[in-house]
């Protein structure tokens, strides 16, 4: 997987010595704030291409919701209708915004606010807006290669003026890609937090993509400055994207906050660091915090490990954790769960079963159904080589019905 794709969205959890919350209250509010991302970024992307009569339906049922970025929701929504021609809701809906006294979209609004009494009385058209951004955004990769001095101060009109989403990115990108100690300082500042929110995560992004020792130092000065979870996740995963282990496995052993620490964890499963992930799971003492190991050994492949686990583990839920990983993983890992049915009590060959299932793995299934005695165990592979619909399967339904 390249750099700038490699982007998870995660779940909640503490301090290794720290109790947790309720697992299910902490997942289920964790897909609620996903439904939220997704719905803000889709409404961005709306805007993007110019659909903006759907963007305010989205960000209008955004901003009912009071989201963690309704502030922006709002500042998105006054921009849509601006483009709408809506100049008298667009400027009420800046007025909404005006309630969020600390926004740091508070300049973006008035910025718009100024633009719109400018222009009171004359119809916005989407279309030669959107035709007037596309020809800025190949003017800006130009003029920054041909003409650094005078490019600079253009981007940073840009960034700080009310352009679309996606010319404030390229903007932004552009100056990323630059050698230009000026450019950098720009990135940076908007990476510690002048701009807005949604600019300063693209920021550590672009920090992170590059992959520099300075960036990465630079990071690592921003999450300990910052008071934000959102920034300090987008520096989690900007580690991972830049390769950085260390701050990365530092952060998942001494993390204080819940999300931010499970956060940390799951992308050293995607970095492939097993030693790590190896030595916290020996240490944890919490459960919460092994299942998000075993999770992300299940993200890094690590078979063997949750194998080992799965063998040693005295805590019933979590060798049964281990074993509906290892069924994830697939046929390879087919003859362990096999062994473990063969030892295991009933938890466990529910697991398995399920896990077999997983992998479609009907063979072994009706290896366990010839030799189960238990009835309910019996019935419960039946039933799922029952719903498989493969031939061995549909043979063995003939086997049952003839006998």
């Amino acid at each position: 997987m390249t750099r700038t794709i490699l982007w998870l969205t995660l779940a909640a959890l503490p301090a290794l010595a720290q109790p947790l919350w309720d697992p299910q209250q902490a997942q289920a509010a964790k897909a609620a704030a996903d439904k939220s991302d997704r719905d803000y970024e889709r409404a961005v992307k709306l805007i993007d291409q110019r659909q903006y009569e759907e963007a305010v339906k989205v960000l209008n049922e955004y901003a009912a919701r009071k989201g963690d970025r309704t502030d922006g929701a709002l500042y998105w929504k006054a921009y849509s209708e601006a483009k709408l021609g809506e100049v008298q809701q667009a400027l009420a809906t800046i007025k909404q915004l005006e309630a969020y006294a600390n926004s740091r979209w508070t300049n973006d609004a008035r910025a718009l606010e100024m633009e719109l009494r400018q222009k009171s009385g004359q119809p916005v058209s989407p279309e030669s807006a959107g035709s007037d951004e596309d020809l800025k955004l190949m003017a800006l990769n130009s003029l920054m290669q041909s003409d650094p001095e005078k490019a600079l101060p253009i981007l940073q009109k840009v960034l700080s003026g009310t352009g679309s989403p996606r010319l404030k990115e390229r903007a932004l990108f552009v100056l990323s890609q630059s050698n230009s100690d000026q450019a950098r300082q720009i990135v940076a500042n908007i990476a510690k937090g002048n701009g807005n929110p949604d600019l300063q995560r693209k920021a550590i992004r672009n920090l992170a993509i590059s992959g520099s020792a300075g960036n990465r130092k630079l990071m690592a000065d921003i999450y300990q400055s910052s008071s934000s979870v959102e920034v300090k996740r987008e520096i989690l995963r900007g580690y991972m994207i830049s390769g950085d282990k260390e701050n990365l496995a530092q952060l998942a052993k001494t993390e204080k906050t819940p999300e931010l620490r499970i956060e940390a964890i799951r992308q050293l499963g995607i970095m492939g660091d097993m030693k790590t992930l190896r030595e916290m799971y020996a240490s944890a003492t919490d459960t919460a915090v092994k299942q998000t190991i075993i999770k992300s050994l299940f993200v890094g492949g690590a078979a063997e490990m949750l194998i080992e686990i799965a063998k040693n583990e005295k805590d019933p839920k979590l060798q049964q954790d281990a074993i509906r990983q290892l069924g994830i993983m697939g046929g390879k890992t087919a003859d362990a769960l096999a062994g473990f049915y063969a030892s295991g009590d009933e938890g466990v060959k529910k697991a398995v079963i399920q896990g077999l299932f997983i992998q479609g793995n009907a063979k072994k299934l009706i290896e366990l159904a010839r030799a189960e005695t238990n009835p309910a165990l019996k019935k419960q592979i039946v039933q799922q080589l029952s719903v498989m619909g493969s031939k061995d399967s549909t043979e063995y339904m003939m086997e049952i019905l003839n006998k």
